[in-house]
């Protein structure tokens, strides 16, 4: 996809205010890390006292899926997520403007042999993982050690934040940004043997969906996974980011085996595991604050519908 041209329209008065947010993100984004992240855990700390509605749905998630623990952690682990958030703001600044040499000593790689076997005999692999608050800085440390990927792309309202997510994704990723819908695009970087960028966590269209568990829980589950792993002849290799203190690490697991299977909801519960599995290394880092439950088999209650 063509990045989009700086062009005299996004200097109008309308995109100033996309302007100055974008400048002190940069100013900001020079200030030691450490500080950086102390700054970002605050400020999430606090909305999450104030935004009690995205707090509810926090809590609603982790009862779902962690139904086992007990108040008082999941109170800790809901104060943790809205830190990881709040950090999460300046990481993705970090990952976007950051020199290489600023980052290399704050991260690592484990099982990147995994993603090699995969690309090994040519084939293109789908880079499986979820919505993570450490998303932007954890995709940079993949480029950072040298394998670049495709991010998938969709285009802005807001023109200028269009014109710099573009630059943003393909200058931390090394190739260019696809479109998300342009699947021949798709398919051919695939056979190609390009690496793409693929979190199937957050859609939810019921075209292509099925009710595969996750923690358990029967919800709506894209199926696009194997069938653009099977139209592209690609494998899947699941990899996530994860902040561990004040150092990242990106970890990547085998390449599924035997998948697709030819088996729609069997497919869509393994990606789902695999998901889990990444969660599991750094729950509270998960993006909780997305309604995950939202679809569910019919006749299920909303577990988000607030008691009267």
């Amino acid at each position: 996809m063509a990045a989009p041209a700086l062009e005299a329209r996004h200097f109008h008065p309308r995109w100033w205010p996309t302007w100055i947010g974008i400048g002190l993100l940069w100013l900001v984004s020079w200030l030691p890390i450490p500080l950086l992240l102390a700054i970002g855990e605050g400020l999430g700390w606090l909305a999450g006292r104030v935004l009690g509605g995205r707090r509810r749905i926090v809590r609603v998630n982790l009862e779902l899926c962690f139904p086992d623990l007990d108040a008082t952690t999941r109170a800790r682990w809901i104060d943790a997520h809205f830190r990881a958030l709040g950090a999460g703001l300046f990481e993705a600044a970090i990952a976007w403007f950051a020199p290489d040499w600023r980052l290399r000593r704050r991260g690592e790689i484990v099982g990147l042999e995994h993603l090699d076997a995969a690309q090994a005999d040519g084939s293109g692999v789908l880079l499986l993982t979820g919505h993570f608050t450490t998303l932007e800085i954890g995709a940079r440390y993949v480029c950072l050690a040298q394998r670049p990927f495709h991010a998938m792309y969709r285009p802005y309202n807001n023109a200028v934040l269009d014109y710099f997510m573009h630059r943003w994704r393909e200058g931390r990723s090394g190739e260019p940004a696809l479109p998300r819908d342009d699947l021949r695009a798709l398919v051919r970087a695939l056979r190609q043997g390009h690496a793409i960028w693929y979190a199937p966590d957050q859609t939810l269209d019921p075209r292509i969906s099925v009710f595969a568990p996750f923690f358990g829980v029967p919800v709506g589950t894209i199926t696009a996974t194997a069938r653009l792993a099977q139209m592209g002849r690609a494998k899947v290799v699941p990899y996530f980011p994860q902040r561990i203190g004040g150092r990242y690490r990106v970890t990547f697991l085998p390449a599924l085996e035997h998948f697709p299977s030819g088996d729609e909801l069997a497919d869509a519960a393994r990606v789902n595991l695999a998901i889990e599995q990444g969660i599991r290394l750094a729950p509270a880092q998960y993006f909780w604050v997305h309604r995950r439950f939202k679809r569910l088999p019919p006749g299920t209650p909303n577990p988000y519908r607030r008691q009267k």
